[in-house]
């Protein structure tokens, strides 16, 4: 066989290796903290990702329970959940494709102090905590990606507390929407009145009051399980501009562009 048929019969598959390559390095770009990532890094990373498949309702971490992955969503929403001794619960964060979750571990934490459960389902990545903390360890770009998203969620979770006590019901499940919304990129949100309530520490019955106010005010279509927003600069405007500031400094945060120094 000659020179030229033995290529023309290696040529397919590695055409077909490329391609997936390059189709697994899209998907992990769907997440601002692998795509903030030098193409090198994301190469050497590859290898130690693992793809998962996230589904409502999934608890990726009890309170006080072992961070053994870190998990790098990319179309599903993470909540990070406070528990009472009580039994009662309220989302102090969310992550979605802009960060990663159990970044406990970097400030040498094997626990976490809360809980994490999948709010919608979809997909991401996952990377053994060992491995995780070895990258971090051994990399001052990885470090300095790491601490910038850590210094954003520590915004997050600033204005979640300022939002508790300042905000009406109303301007809360507005704020949770628009957040909700910039990290799923849709319109379309899958959440019921009851996910609601358990995700801002109220009663049901305030949460529908607060949902017809906003559906009557055209910001938002409500049917059972499902929101459409209709006016995002509607609900911008109830927060009082507050989630726009708030906004700004996450992408500020958070975006490639940001991290360009990393990925040059």
């Amino acid at each position: 066989m000659s020179t030229t048929a033995q290529l023309n019969l290696v040529s397919p598959q590695a055409q077909r290796l490329n391609t997936s390559l390059h189709l697994n390095a899209a998907s992990l770009k769907q997440n601002q903290i692998l795509a903030a990532l030098s193409e090198e890094q994301l190469i050497h990373w590859q290898s130690n990702l693992e793809p998962v498949d996230l589904a409502r309702g999934q608890v990726l971490y009890e309170c006080a329970g072992a961070v053994k992955h870190i998990y790098f969503p990319t179309t599903s929403i993470v909540s990070l959940m406070c528990n009472t001794a009580a039994g009662g619960s309220c989302e102090i964060a969310i992550v979605g494709n802009d960060g990663a979750v159990g970044i406990s571990i970097f400030m040498g934490e094997d626990t976490v102090a809360h809980s994490a459960v999948a709010q919608s389902e979809g997909r991401g990545f996952r990377m053994k905590a060992n491995l995780m903390k070895s990258v971090f360890d051994q990399s001052k770009d990885v470090q300095l990606l790491m601490l910038r998203y850590t210094q954003s969620l520590i915004t997050q979770l600033s204005q979640t507390a300022v939002s508790n006590r300042h905000f009406t019901i109303e301007q809360q499940i507005s704020r949770r929407l628009l957040m909700g919304q910039d990290r799923l990129a849709t319109d379309e949100l899958k959440l019921t009145q009851e996910m609601l309530g358990n995700l801002l520490g109220v009663r049901r019955e305030t949460v529908t009051e607060a949902a017809r106010k906003l559906q009557e005010a055209g910001l938002i279509n409500y049917t059972r399980g499902r929101i459409v927003i209709k006016d995002r600069d509607g609900l911008e405007s109830r927060c009082r501009g507050f989630y726009t500031a708030m906004g700004r400094n996450h992408r500020a945060s958070v975006s490639s562009q940001c991290f360009s120094s990393i990925s040059s």
